[in-house]
């Protein structure tokens, strides 16, 4: 039997097109091996959203064909999108392919090893076979949906790709093209099939799932109101820019018994100024005032932020402002990106950079903020009740989440796998997961 290894590198987005392809090749027949493995084929799944995305790609790529220099490599999705020139100068690759192509990855291996994989393939030194098409106005959106790190309790489910914003750091827009849409029908027959196989939590993701568009005037607010109906547990909203926040999504979710009480919301930076050259959609007031209602009916609600430190422009002043900002704000966590400089996007020629030193002292800065902000939500956090969906058990310890995203251990032999139990947390020294006592 011929065997494949897809390996996935960036967003939850990835993760489920990868789990897609994984479905794909085991009903081609072929065995699907873990990353390390020895395999007759090899796809990445690559993201290119920093240069140290890009450089981590061409570390795998070389890694691989070191440890197994005869395995077919395929790399595919965003980085392809992009850099497929700068792939295909690593000797051993065979075949390149765009983000709309990795769907038919299968197709294109056939056309080099035979319907059936059969073919005695021998790597001769020639360039790589490249499929990348131009994908700034294409209406095609493959779906996808996984479960994380293949356990049956989370699944990732794709409704929406692409993004119009052009924000001035971010080549999303480039690698993904504009923003489209899966109809309605299509996510709820996914759905379907996910709760059919056991899961009991659902994550919805896309590249700005607050752009949600469907046939009759869906949004996102109307798909959310259709997955309350379905037979599933729990279901949890990823990213979600600040300005398609609305008040009546946020009121939604405070009212529902299945929507998870945790929000994960760009902000990038907490001066105007920044935000501004950015190109994003909001100001500090504005987004200040999306976090308070979130507390203000939600009090116990998990909020992450993503800041990226370093942009060009980027003072002390205006550094301390975003500090300030962040500082203030009833949040329980950041997601912290050093800039990096992008071909393709506005700010490559923005003026005033910041040097590296700076940047990485910067990171450093907001990384200690984010870990008092999390000791601080996890402290007040104790000795109240959660809902916990527990997934897997290693040394006789047992691990979940909580609805608002705070990780939690138990020792109990008494608790399964995939199932949620209502639990009293009892201690926390501010670094995952915390200790908590099963209530039932």
């Amino acid at each position: 039997m011929r065997s494949v290894c897809i390996h996935t590198l960036g967003c939850k987005l990835n993760y489920g097109e990868s789990s897609y392809l994984g479905r794909k090749f085991a009903e081609k027949g072929l065995q699907l091996k873990s990353f390390g493995e020895k395999s007759d084929i090899f796809v990445l799944n690559t993201c290119t959203v920093t240069s140290h995305a890009d450089s981590e790609c061409r570390k795998i790529i070389r890694s691989v064909l070191r440890q197994y220099p005869d395995t077919f490599v395929v790399v595919v999705g965003c980085y392809s999108q992009l850099k497929s020139e700068q792939i295909s100068m690593i000797p051993g690759v065979d075949l390149i392919l765009g983000s709309n192509e990795k769907y038919d990855v299968i197709k294109y291996l056939e056309k080099s090893l035979g319907k059936d994989f059969d073919k005695n393939y021998k790597k001769n030194g020639n360039k790589p076979e490249v499929y990348v098409s131009d994908i700034k106005n294409s209406d095609f959106i493959g779906e996808a949906y996984s479960a994380d790190n293949d356990l049956r309790t989370r699944a990732f489910l794709k409704i929406q790709d692409g993004c119009d914003y052009n924000c001035a750091f971010c080549t999303i827009p480039l690698a993904r093209g504009k923003s489209r849409s899966l109809p309605l029908p299509q996510i709820i027959e996914n759905t379907k099939r996910i709760i059919d196989a056991g899961y009991k939590e659902i994550i919805l993701t896309g590249v700005n799932i607050g752009d949600y568009r469907s046939e009759g005037g869906l949004n996102l607010l109307s798909l959310m109101e259709q997955f309350e109906k379905l037979d599933i547990k729990r279901i949890r909203i990823s990213s979600i820019e600040p300005n398609l926040l609305s008040d009546e999504i946020i009121d939604f979710i405070a009212s529902s018994d299945k929507f998870c009480k945790h929000f994960h919301i760009p902000l990038q930076s907490g001066d105007d100024e920044i935000l501004r050259l950015m190109k994003r959609r909001y100001n500090t007031k504005m987004f200040k005032k999306v976090i308070e209602n979130i507390k203000m009916k939600i009090p116990n609600a998990g909020i992450g932020l993503d800041v990226i430190v370093g942009f060009p422009g980027e003072t002390e002043e205006s550094f301390s402002n975003t500090y300030n900002f962040v500082n203030d704000l009833p949040v329980t966590y950041l997601h912290i990106f050093t800039y990096s400089e992008r071909p393709g996007t506005l700010s490559i020629n923005y003026k005033n950079k910041v040097l590296p030193q700076i940047k990485k002292e910067r990171n450093k800065i907001l990384s200690e903020l984010s870990q008092n902000k999390k000791m601080k939500f996890y402290s007040d956090n104790i000795l109240k009740t959660h809902k916990v969906l527990f997934e897997s058990r290693k040394n006789n310890i047992i691990e979940g989440w909580t609805e608002n995203y705070i990780r939690v251990r138990s020792d109990s032999e008494n608790l399964e796998e995939n199932e949620i139990y209502t639990v009293l947390i009892t201690s926390s020294n501010g670094i995952n997961p915390v200790e908590c006592k099963i209530i039932n």
